[in-house]
């Protein structure tokens, strides 16, 4: 997906993982290859802070299991 955006379309990606560990989720040649495109022309942003999902989570504030219908 990513070699077929190349120069071509915008993509955006998130992940709590640095580049440099994308060889620990594919193997290291095409870690490598995905890097390389994803960085030639992009715009890095890094942010810091506490995940608000976990905080949310951790609280009991997290995902609500629906309600059947029918069920009060």
């Amino acid at each position: 997906m990513i070699d077929a955006a190349y120069e071509r379309r915008s993509v955006i990606v998130t992940s709590n993982l640095h580049p440099s560990g994308f060889d620990s989720i594919m193997p290291k040649t095409l870690a490598t290859a995905a890097v390389d495109r994803l960085l030639h022309h992009a715009h890095v942003v890094l942010t810091e802070g506490t995940s608000l999902r976990l905080a949310q989570a951790t609280t009991g504030q997290g995902v609500q299991p629906l309600t059947p219908p029918g069920r009060p």
